[in-house]
């Protein structure tokens, strides 16, 4: 068993350059706790706000990642065997304690997730915290039939919604800000594919359904929420799913915003984390085995790379998943 490891380190908070690689010792295995051997991390939008110094209980030096894919290395529960395929998120991982931006992990059997699965670690690595999200969002919406708005849609939460929601036999139309982005919005499932150029949509929504949407996911979140209740049908419901202008909505008034009868709510995938997620996310993985369901292509990326990703992302530069194979 190795001693060491190669992990990229957040030092302080600040811009991608305070990501450092740093050679460190692999953990120690303690009670409750077991060491995974990363194989893939997807990167999310929330590691660069913790690396931006927005997330006011993070202490650093610390490695980020609130999610990761592997094989047990070192076990302390006898229903996580040595060499078992794992899936693990939030949880606090890359929080609270280090988490995926690195070749191994001692995370909480708590948060541990036993899957099977023939994918390779980059395919994997693409699912559980964004494919996690996307179904669980899709189920506070409740969102079984009829129409639904996706803000945020080039995001890979966005797209895996997309092409969840086109499984269910929804109507979707999707949000994009970039010309460019259309037809990998268009791929993933969305029938619609609306240019959000930062104002309010009402006037590209009502020309495809003049009575609203029936639901709306909102991965843009802070920014944009207020305008989905405007959007959405009397008595629809928006899902609050995603962070992409931060986390909270300014100088919220709840009855004054909040059309009579209109729901509001919101999905955290913590919810999902451990025990709660594994059976959804082992039929995501059979329908991606089976060509069920066919995720956006995941740009792969090594440790050496995590901050140039890190600007990638901050960039907007690309559609879908950025997957770490250490």
């Amino acid at each position: 068993m190795r001693t060491t490891m190669r992990a990229a380190v957040c030092v302080r908070p600040g811009g991608p350059e305070v990501l450092e690689l740093r050679e460190l010792p692999v953990p120690a295995v303690r009670e409750g706790w077991s060491l995974v051997r990363v194989k893939g991390a997807g990167l999310n939008r929330s590691e660069l706000r913790t690396r931006q110094g927005f997330s006011p209980n993070v202490r650093f030096p610390r490695v980020l990642g609130i999610e990761c894919v592997g094989t047990v290395a070192v076990s302390t529960d006898p229903a996580l065997p040595e060499g078992a395929t794992v899936a693990a998120v939030m949880g606090e991982m890359g929080r609270e304690f280090d988490g995926g931006y690195a070749e191994f992990a001692l995370l909480p059997n708590s948060l541990l997730m036993p899957i099977t699965t023939t994918l390779p670690w980059d395919v994997l690595g693409a699912l559980p915290e964004t494919y996690l999200t996307a179904q669980g969002a899709l189920d506070a919406v409740g969102a079984t039939h009829g129409r639904l708005l996706i803000r945020g849609g080039t995001s890979s939460v966005g797209l895996a919604a997309a092409a969840l929601a086109a499984g269910r036999g929804l109507e979707t139309a999707a949000t994009t800000r970039r010309r460019d982005k259309i037809g990998a919005v268009a791929a993933a499932g969305a029938g619609h594919v609306l240019v959000d150029a930062g104002g309010s949509l009402a006037e590209s929504v009502h020309a495809i359904w003049p009575e609203g949407p029936d639901h709306v996911l909102d991965l843009v979140g802070a920014s944009t929420a207020v305008d989905s209740l405007r959007l959405v049908r009397p008595g629809g419901t928006v899902c609050v799913a995603g962070s992409l202008s931060g986390w909270l909505i300014p100088d919220f008034e709840p009855i004054a915003m909040i059309p009579s009868g209109t729901r509001l709510t919101a999905f955290h995938s913590d919810t999902l984390k451990g025990n709660a997620g594994a059976t959804t996310l082992q039929r995501i993985i059979h329908d991606v085995e089976t060509g069920t369901l066919r995720p956006a292509a995941a740009r792969v990326i090594g440790l050496d790379d995590l901050g140039a990703a890190h600007q990638y992302l901050e960039d907007n530069r690309g559609a879908g998943k950025l997957v770490l194979v250490p």
